[in-house]
């Protein structure tokens, strides 16, 4: 894969358009300029912003300490190092609490290059999801294992396993999509269930540990290259085979992506 499979202009039409096909897209973390210039022209569709810059990043334990400052300054850094990917922008812990903050600080992320923002939770962030779509804001909902609610949850571990809870999270998909989020993003679930909320959805589905059956598939950029300090059971080193370094190690990571080589079996949960 060369720069002209680069990443030119997508959208969500051009992601919607995707899922209509059947055919899968790739995203990818990134925090600045230099790398949202080589994940975009290795065609990486979607350039997520993460709060997990929080922990490969500034070296905390979790994503709670990073503020909206950080998450404005680095959303810049990528917009101007950007080739045409789709950005989004975590609104980070307790940013979204009032609808008053919601709207500035969403608007904010707007402004400073994203092209939609991202927020955790179920059935809870319907309103506010339904907020931002009514006043032209793209959203995508993260669902599953949402890391700002680690002390809730208990730690990281995967979500969805027993029937009940798998109920329930089908349902708020459903109801997060009625309200007008754009993408649903999954966490750590059973591949069965990413899959059934996958065919019933009409929005795209973005999946991390949730199995190969999503429209596409988010990685953390540090897991990829094998510089995370932690492996989950869901990350794959890209980098390790790579003969063209980093670069050669994003088209890997975009090419298993699209032809359904990764995630495999043993990078997904039953």
């Amino acid at each position: 894969m060369s720069s002209s499979k680069k990443s030119t202009n997508v959208s969500l039409t051009t992601l919607q358009q995707i899922k209509q096909q059947g055919e899968k897209f790739a995203c990818l973390t990134a925090y600045d300029a230099c790398f949202a210039s080589i994940l975009s022209e290795a065609g990486v569709e979607v350039l997520l912003v993460g709060d997990s810059l929080g922990m490969v990043l500034q070296g905390h334990d979790s994503t709670l300490p990073v503020t909206m400052e950080d998450m404005i300054y680095h959303t810049q850094c990528v917009k101007r190092g950007n080739k045409g990917a789709l950005v989004m922008s975590d609104l980070p812990f307790m940013s979204y609490s009032s609808e008053t903050q919601t709207l500035e600080n969403a608007a904010a992320l707007m402004r400073a290059g994203a092209h939609m923002v991202k927020l955790e939770g179920g059935a809870w962030i319907a309103n506010t999801t339904k907020l931002l779509a009514e006043r032209g804001i793209p959203v995508c909902a993260h669902m599953g294992l949402t890391p700002q609610s680690v002390n809730r949850i208990g730690g990281f571990h995967v979500q969805g396993r027993d029937t009940g809870q798998a109920q329930l999270i089908i349902e708020e998909a459903h109801l997060l999509q009625d309200a007008g989020a754009n993408i649903l993003l999954l966490e750590c679930v059973p591949k069965s269930l990413a899959k059934t909320i996958t065919d019933i959805l009409e929005i795209p589905v973005i999946g991390i540990g949730a199995g190969p059956e999503t429209t596409g598939q988010i990685m953390v950029l540090h897991d990829v290259l094998g510089v995370s300090p932690i492996t989950p059971k869901f990350v794959k080193n890209f980098l390790i085979e790579s003969s063209n370094g980093i670069p050669g190690a994003i088209e890997a990571y975009v090419k298993a992506v699209k032809t359904k080589a990764f995630p495999a079996q043993e990078h997904s949960f039953n």
